[in-house]
């Protein structure tokens, strides 16, 4: 499976500590499998959770997750 990053979600990434962007990659190279649901009033978005962080992602292409962001809980929906 081919995993696009936004300019967003890269910048997202940077910012966290280590040992969080491990877990974060590991879930995210774990998709289709995980905690994944599509985001209501989006179509096309889905949200996978990793602890208290949710990955925005979306399926431009077969075979191909373009990772959308990356933030926090509270922060994730609105």
């Amino acid at each position: 499976m081919n995993i696009i990053f936004h300019r967003q979600a890269v910048k997202d990434l940077e910012r966290l500590d280590v040992p969080t962007k491990q877990r974060i990659k590991q879930g995210i190279e774990g998709i289709p499998n995980g905690d994944i649901i599509p985001l209501q009033g989006c179509p096309g978005l889905y949200r996978l959770r990793v602890g208290n962080w949710r990955i925005v992602f979306s399926y431009p292409e077969a075979e191909t997750v373009l990772i959308e962001k990356i933030t926090p809980r509270g922060s994730a929906y609105k």
